[in-house]
């Protein structure tokens, strides 16, 4: 079993080279940042999870100058997005952003990716929120091109360039795994159409054993191999983490809140404990 934190990093919160570093040393595989580019002040759309939309989504960094952070200071920990908002982002550059991190990190990269809950944060950045997915995937099939050929071009509905140059190309091969974030109808239809694994977020009370059998059930029908689970956000109770372990999830990432270095760590050492339990 494999066991991750996930993090906003802030402009008020500890450094992410540091949590990052911290992680590391207390022997957690993983460290995924979120994303969100801004919160439009005037928004009808209410956060995913209710209530208010908490402080650290608004003062959050940019993930992947935060990752790039985070990689000059570690060696073994994974490092990724939870997820980047692919709806939000060029795919050019995002392409070459992913490449150059797992690049220099020597292959460490995770890639979350997800549909977004903000209608008017993507509308902001020219995204329709009921095309989004249209459009994700046609972005991802795109970087997978860039990603996987010399000379690369993309000819879609909503992604349209003729051959490209642009490295580098990532140390992963063909490229960093995706984790489809999400738990909609269509999810396992996208896992399975352009993703690597499944990174759903769980409220409390939920079980996922069924929907783990039901998803590899259809990858068996496509050929392909079981698909990794990791469960982003779990709860810090080990009769919840046991619970997630025994529906088939390959990986627990804990939620460390944005707050000073001490309340952080402190954290950490907690989870220590949790994990060693497994």
């Amino acid at each position: 079993m494999k066991f991750g934190l996930c993090y906003f990093p802030t402009d008020y919160s500890t450094p992410p080279d540091k949590v990052a570093l911290e992680a590391e040393k207390r022997g957690f595989e993983s460290l995924l940042f979120p994303e969100h580019t801004h919160i439009p002040v005037s928004r009808k759309t209410t956060w995913s999870r209710g209530g208010d939309v908490p402080k650290e989504y608004i003062h959050s960094f940019d993930p992947f100058v935060a990752l790039g952070s985070a990689a000059s200071v570690t060696e073994k920990i994974l490092l990724g997005t939870g997820i980047c908002l692919v709806i939000e982002r060029d795919p050019i550059i995002l392409a070459k952003e992913v490449a150059t991190l797992d690049f220099i990190s020597n292959g460490r990269v995770l890639f979350g990716i997800g549909g977004g809950w903000n209608k008017e944060e993507m509308k902001n950045h020219g995204t329709d929120y009921p095309v989004r997915w249209k459009i994700l995937k046609e972005r991802i099939e795109a970087m997978k091109e860039i990603w996987k050929e010399d000379q690369a071009s993309y000819h879609g509905e909503f992604v349209q360039f003729d051959e490209i140059w642009s490295w580098p190309k990532p140390k992963q091969k063909p490229h960093p795994p995706i984790l489809i974030g999400g738990d909609a109808d269509r999810t396992f239809q996208r896992i399975l159409s352009y993703g690597d694994a499944w990174m759903p977020y769980p409220r409390k009370g939920d079980s996922f054993s069924e929907k783990i059998k039901i998803l590899n059930d259809m990858a068996s029908d496509k050929g392909r191999s079981p698909v990794p689970v990791t469960m982003f956000g779990v709860d810090s109770d080990p009769k919840v983490v046991e619970g997630f372990i025994k529906d088939g999830a390959d990986r627990i990432l804990f939620w460390l809140s944005s707050e000073g270095e001490k309340e952080v760590l402190g954290t950490m050492d907690s989870l220590v404990s949790i994990m060693e339990k497994f």
